[in-house]
């Protein structure tokens, strides 16, 4: 039996779990630093004095090294490894947040904010198919989404700093708790294994085994023999063209399109969204009250999504939450009263968070080994042009009168719009192992 088909055959044990929980603090920790510009953003507009088009500048800039970082860091990831990029982009974003609280002026925040932004982008695609490649085929979509769940408790921790910090201290204490997850790149390196799925498209076969047979003992499982390979170096180049081949190049194209939605909705609202509540007549501290309610929903969203992942499959649950984030961002542009408000918050959170969830379950699957984690990172980079967009064009329209119907109405229409190209283009993948979906034609 080969090392793929063995590591195929590994049930979920602790090992997985263990996995899972440390791959997911360095995803909670990314969050946060993510998070905490959202909150930070009203408190520093009006101690510099910020425009609407100065605030969505911040927003944007990050998501701008976000694209930038993932395309590189999944090229990267494909040549040096999933372990060795996960750590590096930790160091880098977690710095660089740091460095925020540094700023004096917009210019050096801008700079600083662009580099966390290239960290935290070339994180988040290492991150999925680093555990995509580890988990078993019937159970790779739940643990996708619990990775992806650590999203939301990373935006409660910058909720929460911010909340408790930033009246007290300032924002610029908030970026310096930002900075302590550099130290969590001593663990990393400790205890998470590289790719046995990349090791041995690299010839590395007596690593990938050791890791292998590590995983059976934990399984109580008796190992097998292999058969034995060459231990060599084997060069293997990702090309960006091959995502346009015929084999790939629907999936490519449906996969760019939806996150190019989904990030422009979730960073178009969420960015905003402590601004948006404190135009509308209600405090800082109120304002993060709310947002930190709203953000706890997130949580049955992705447990909710994990659940149903591997049941309905990939392509149904997640049409299904696009366009229930639709139509729950339809009535929060409606709301009038602070019930509706936390009402239909909680639920875009919900539904949104729960999509987010598949689509980072879903694109690793779409692409084989040699070019996985470019492909999931040229995706999140797209992705992120929706991002950078976003912010601005939301800052844009914060000067006309009902803006804030507008500006829900227009996420409506995106997250519907690209529900329909999931139901139209995807197509399933639930329960099969890597190998077979990628070689589909």
């Amino acid at each position: 039996m080969d090392l793929i088909n063995r590591l195929e055959n590994i049930p979920l044990t602790k090992f997985h779990y263990r996995l899972l929980i440390i791959t997911g603090l360095g995803w909670m920790f990314d969050a946060m630093d993510t998070g905490l510009i959202a909150f930070v953003l009203p408190a520093l507009a009006k101690a510099w004095n910020l425009t609407t088009a100065q605030m969505g500048l911040i927003g944007s800039i990050g998501l701008l090294g976000m694209a930038i970082g993932a395309v590189l860091a999944g090229f990267a990831a494909d040549r040096w490894g999933r372990k060795t990029m996960f750590a590096v982009t930790l160091v880098v974003y977690s710095v660089a947040t740091g460095l925020c609280g540094l700023a004096w002026n917009l210019e050096s925040l801008l700079f600083f904010r662009f580099l966390v932004g290239f960290g935290l982008g070339g994180q988040l695609p290492v991150a999925v198919t680093l555990v995509s490649e580890f988990s078993p085929p019937a159970s790779r979509g739940r643990m996708i989404v619990l990775l992806e769940s650590f999203w939301a408790a990373g935006w409660l921790v910058a909720a929460l700093l911010s909340y408790l910090v930033i009246p007290k201290l300032g924002w610029q204490a908030a970026f310096f708790m930002g900075a302590l997850p550099a130290l969590y790149v001593f663990k990393i390196w400790r205890s998470v294994p590289e790719s046995v799925r990349y090791l041995v498209e690299q010839g590395q076969h007596e690593q990938a085994q050791q890791i292998i047979v590590q995983m059976e003992q934990i399984a109580g499982i008796e190992s097998l023999d292999t058969v034995k390979m060459p231990e060599k170096k084997v060069k293997v180049v990702s090309k960006f063209t091959e995502l346009f081949s015929p084999q790939f190049v629907k999936r490519t194209l449906m996969l760019w399109v939806v996150w190019f939605g989904l990030v422009f909705s979730y960073y178009g609202i969420f960015t905003w969204l402590p601004s948006l509540l404190v135009k509308q007549g209600f405090t800082i501290i109120k304002t993060f009250e709310y947002v930190l309610i709203m953000t706890i929903a997130q949580l049955p969203g992705y447990f909710s999504a994990a659940y149903l992942v591997d049941r309905l499959g990939r392509k149904s649950t997640m049409a299904i939450y696009l366009a229930m984030s639709a139509v729950s961002a339809y009535f929060f542009g409606q709301a009038a009263s602070i019930a509706e408000v936390l009402l239909w918050g909680c639920m875009i959170s919900f539904f949104n968070l729960g999509a987010w969830g598949i689509i980072y379950t879903y694109t690793p699957e779409l692409y084989p080994t040699r070019i996985r984690a470019m492909g999931s990172g040229w995706a999140a980079a797209i992705g992120r042009v929706g991002g950078i967009l976003a912010p601005l064009i939301v800052g844009s329209m914060l000067s006309q009168q009902g803006y804030f119907q507008q500006v829900f109405l227009m996420f409506t229409v995106v997250m519907l719009g690209i529900s329909m190209v999931v139901w139209l283009a995807g197509e399933e993948t639930k329960g099969r192992s890597l190998d077979q979906i990628s070689s589909q034609k």
